[in-house]
């Protein structure tokens, strides 16, 4: 049976469930910022992905300790995580390989997952460690998902909502097939010498999925586009994370997943070699690998 953990600065709480070691709640005064999770919808939250973001092709690879069988995002967020370490602003869970992780992702591994909150930050840490004797080949990544309208602006919908960068830039991340992989020959145009990206019902319904490469300064934030519409919104920065997945389940949708990857899918010009995939971490025997990302909602 799996436990919920509720952390607090005073201010700003968090709570994170066992079961894939998977963040609930995001509440700041009392007003819930998090996706609650809704089938009708998505019944997930903001799941860890681990050792692939999105999907393999044909949800299989080869590798040097044998064949590697994984459905989209992985498997770190299917299983139950035990509790190693709690205070009143700090949680960390662990995940280790099993018998019934091997036939997925045939290597030796701990993943460390630490929540913590200070100041009104939530930092969401991952650290990977490799128990084998051979190199540990993953992509790790977050996936939170955000209520839209943000809580205490006007109502409003996805469409009303943009995201805003550090300084102007121009974005040309992979385009996504319909079954998910990535082709790098045709990348979504979607920030050309702007500091900011509309959203809208459309743009997802045409890109699936926006693949945002090189974020300036690694941070964005979730803000209403008429300031008279309110100035509550989410912000992230996410040191180390090459890639922000941008994802909503469709027109209607309430909410907005926004999501820092180390990787990202197979992508159409590669092999089906996992140790070949792009920005694929190769971490050596006993060594560690760790990664953290801030959620600052206002």
């Amino acid at each position: 049976m799996s436990t919920l953990v509720t952390i607090s600065d005073g201010t700003l709480s968090a709570s994170v469930d066992s079961l894939g070691a998977q963040l609930m709640s995001v509440r700041l005064d009392d007003a819930e910022y998090l996706w609650q999770g809704d089938p009708t919808w998505w019944p997930r939250r903001a799941p860890i992905l681990f050792p692939i973001v999105g999907v393999l092709r044909d949800e299989c690879a080869q590798s040097a300790s044998g064949p590697v069988k994984l459905a989209r995002h992985g498997i770190a967020r299917l299983y139950e995580h035990r509790i190693v370490e709690k205070s009143s602003e700090r949680v960390t869970f662990e995940l280790s390989d099993s018998e019934e992780t091997w036939p997925a992702y045939p290597y030796h591994f701990v993943l460390n997952m630490t929540y913590a909150v200070e100041d009104g930050i939530l930092t969401q840490r991952y650290q990977v460690r490799n128990t084998g004797s051979v190199d540990l080949p993953f992509v790790l990544g977050g996936h939170p998902a955000f209520k839209v309208p943000v809580p205490k602006n006007n109502g409003s919908e996805l469409p009303d909502y943009e995201l805003a960068f550090t300084r102007a830039w121009t974005s040309l991340g992979p385009s996504i097939t319909p079954d998910g992989l990535c082709d790098f020959e045709h990348p979504q145009r979607l920030i050309t010498d702007s500091d900011s990206l509309p959203l809208s019902w459309e743009l997802f319904d045409r890109e699936l999925t926006l693949t945002l490469q090189d974020v300036p300064d690694r941070r964005v934030a979730l803000l209403p586009r008429e300031i008279s519409r309110g100035t509550h919104g989410v912000e992230l920065t996410f040191d180390g994370f090459d890639y922000l997945g941008v994802w909503c389940a469709g027109s209607g949708c309430p909410f907005v997943a926004i999501e820092p990857w180390t990787g990202v899918a197979t992508a159409l010009d590669e092999d089906d070699v996992f140790e070949h995939k792009r920005n694929m971490t190769l971490l050596s025997p006993g060594e560690t690998f760790s990664r953290a990302f801030t959620i600052r909602p206002f």
